[in-house]
C-alpha cells in the first residue's frame, strides 16, 4: 500500500469515528436526562399534611411553576401588575412563571415557527427571560406541592430573584392577553433548561425534586397529579 493510499486510509476511519461520536451524543444525553429524573435532591423532604399548595404546569414540553397571587403574606401584584399585561382576569388568582431562551420565547409564538436558529440558540447558551401569566384558574396537567410557610416563602424569593431587581417589561405582545416576558438573570441552555430552571427553584425551596431534568417527564412524575375541579374546592 502506497503512503497516500494510507493516509486516505487514516482519514476515513478518523471520519467514521467522528461521525460515531456525534451518533452517540443524542444518546449520552438521553441516558443522562433518564438519570439525573430519578436522582432526587433534597431527598429527606416529605409534603406537609398542611400548607400552600402551588402547582406545575405542563404542555408535555415545557413546565412553569403556577402560584398564588397572594399567600403567606406575599403579593405578587405588588411585583408584577395587572397592569403589566393587556387584559387580565379580575380578581387574578394565580400567577405562573416559566423560564426559557430569549429567541424561543420571543420568536416562536407557536412550535410550527421554531426554526434552527432558534434551536441552537436554545442549545448554546442565549439569553434566558421570565415568561409570566396572571390568570384566574392554575391551568390544566397540573401537579400539586403543597409548602410550609418556610418552603413557600423561599420559594417565592427565587423566584423573585430572578427579575435581578426591579422587573423590566420586554415590549413583546405576549402570547395572549393575560401575559407577559420579563428580563432575566442567567443564560439558557442544553443543560441549563426551562425544566432544570424549575428544579432548580423547588430545590432552593427545599422540596424534593429531580437532580437534572431537561425534560418535563422527568420532573413532573414526582408530583401529585390534581384536576382542575379539586384546585376550586
Amino acid at each position: 500500500m502506497t503512503r497516500g493510499a494510507k493516509r486516505r486510509g487514516r482519514k476515513r476511519g478518523l471520519g467514521r469515528r467522528l461521525w460515531l461520536a456525534l451518533a452517540a451524543l443524542p444518546l449520552a444525553y438521553l441516558l443522562a436526562a433518564v438519570a439525573g429524573s430519578l436522582l432526587p435532591v433534597n431527598r429527606g423532604w416529605q409534603e406537609p399534611a398542611e400548607g400552600t399548595t402551588i402547582y406545575l404546569r405542563s404542555n408535555g414540553i415545557h413546565v412553569d411553576i403556577v402560584m398564588p397571587a397572594r399567600a403567606q403574606g406575599l403579593d405578587w401584584s405588588t411585583v408584577l401588575p395587572p397592569s403589566d399585561v393587556a387584559d387580565p382576569p379580575l380578581p387574578v388568582r394565580w400567577y405562573g412563571f416559566g423560564a426559557g431562551e430569549r429567541r424561543v420565547y420571543l420568536e416562536t409564538p407557536t412550535w410550527g415557527d421554531l426554526t434552527p436558529r432558534t434551536v441552537w440558540a436554545a442549545l448554546s447558551s442565549g439569553e434566558r427571560v421570565l415568561h409570566v401569566d396572571q390568570t384566574a384558574k392554575p391551568g390544566f396537567e397540573l401537579r400539586a406541592i403543597r409548602l410550609r410557610p418556610e418552603e413557600y416563602r423561599r420559594l417565592w424569593s427565587a423566584i423573585r430573584a430572578e427579575f435581578d431587581g426591579q422587573p423590566r417589561r420586554i415590549d413583546h405582545p405576549g402570547y395572549g392577553p393575560d401575559d407577559a416576558f420579563y428580563e432575566a438573570r442567567g443564560r439558557a441552555s442544553a443543560v441549563q433548561t426551562c425544566n432544570q430552571w424549575v428544579a432548580d427553584r423547588l430545590r432552593l425551596a427545599g422540596v424534593k425534586t429531580s437532580a437534572w431534568t431537561p425534560f418535563a417527564t422527568g420532573l413532573m412524575w414526582r408530583y401529585r397529579r390534581v384536576e382542575l375541579e379539586d384546585v376550586a374546592r
